[in-house]
């Protein structure tokens, strides 16, 4: 009987017009105001800020006008090594000498520069055409170090002149001297082949290597100069490591795209 008087009372006054009126409490207030202006804070960020990508992919670090292939041009024995590994040598200098039918002959060298790989011994027998040392082309002994990134073909049309790289170096450890710091100085939008490869860094591995994922395209990168660096070169700790860099190493290069405006990607 008490349950139905109660519902009769519900029902003669049904919006409980005599009961006092509920406020939100402050905690809901409170945690309206913060998502008000989390809101907010986004839809100003997505009008106006950006986000940084990069791109990794694997680099060494040459001089800029790359290596060559020393080629033999006669068939023979070698009878005498003349250069040794890490030599500079003149245009013209002697390399090797290969005993043939018709005499003694004299490999040399076609451009200035350093050797960085002897592939001849004596006593070898060698075909004409065959490699006999790589030899990189460097002119004087304090011609400044290049990166040359091999980035992913489809990646290229996106790198921005001057960006901002980011070199792990292979020798240098990296939790101790941090990263070696550089710009892009051009981009080779021809897909690369490991013939070129080969031709420019003088070594099959490496044109192997750099395409065994696909054709890559070949970022130069220009080394930031630090005068205060043993390596002579800006390191993302203060001093880097406490040795020179040296040719022919390798590295993995981070390269900072274009911004991207965060709506061009938030929006359908």
């Amino acid at each position: 009987m008490q349950f139905r008087q109660q519902a009769l009372a519900k029902l003669q006054s049904p919006e409980e017009l005599d009961l006092p009126v509920r406020f939100a409490r402050p905690q809901g207030w409170l945690v309206l105001s913060v998502t008000v202006v989390v809101m907010a804070a986004a839809s100003v960020w997505a009008a106006t800020g950006s986000v940084a990508s990069t791109v990794s992919a694997p680099a060494i670090l040459t001089h800029g006008q790359g290596s060559y292939v020393l080629q033999s041009p006669v068939a023979g024995q070698v009878t005498a090594v003349l250069a040794k590994q890490g030599q500079r040598l003149d245009a013209k200098a002697p390399v090797l000498k290969v005993r043939t039918e018709q005499g003694e002959t004299v490999v040399r060298t076609v451009a200035p520069g350093r050797v960085t790989t002897l592939a001849a011994q004596i006593g070898q027998i060698i075909s004409t055409g065959a490699n006999v040392a790589a030899v990189e082309k460097v002119a004087k002994a304090d011609d400044p170090l290049y990166a040359t990134v091999y980035v992913p073909a489809e990646s290229a049309a996106t790198i921005p002149e001057d960006a901002a790289v980011d070199l792990t170096v292979q020798s240098v450890p990296t939790q101790q001297y941090g990263v070696l710091r550089g710009h892009v100085k051009s981009v080779d939008r021809t897909p690369q082949t490991p013939q070129s490869i080969t031709a420019f860094l003088g070594d099959s591995q490496l044109g192997e290597q750099f395409t065994k994922e696909g054709r890559p395209v070949a970022v130069l990168v220009r080394l930031d100069s630090g005068s205060a660096t043993k390596s002579g070169y800006e390191w993302s700790s203060q001093d880097g490591p406490p040795f020179r860099l040296t040719s022919m190493t390798m590295a993995t290069g981070s390269i900072r795209m274009a911004d991207q405006r965060p709506i061009d990607w938030l929006l359908p």
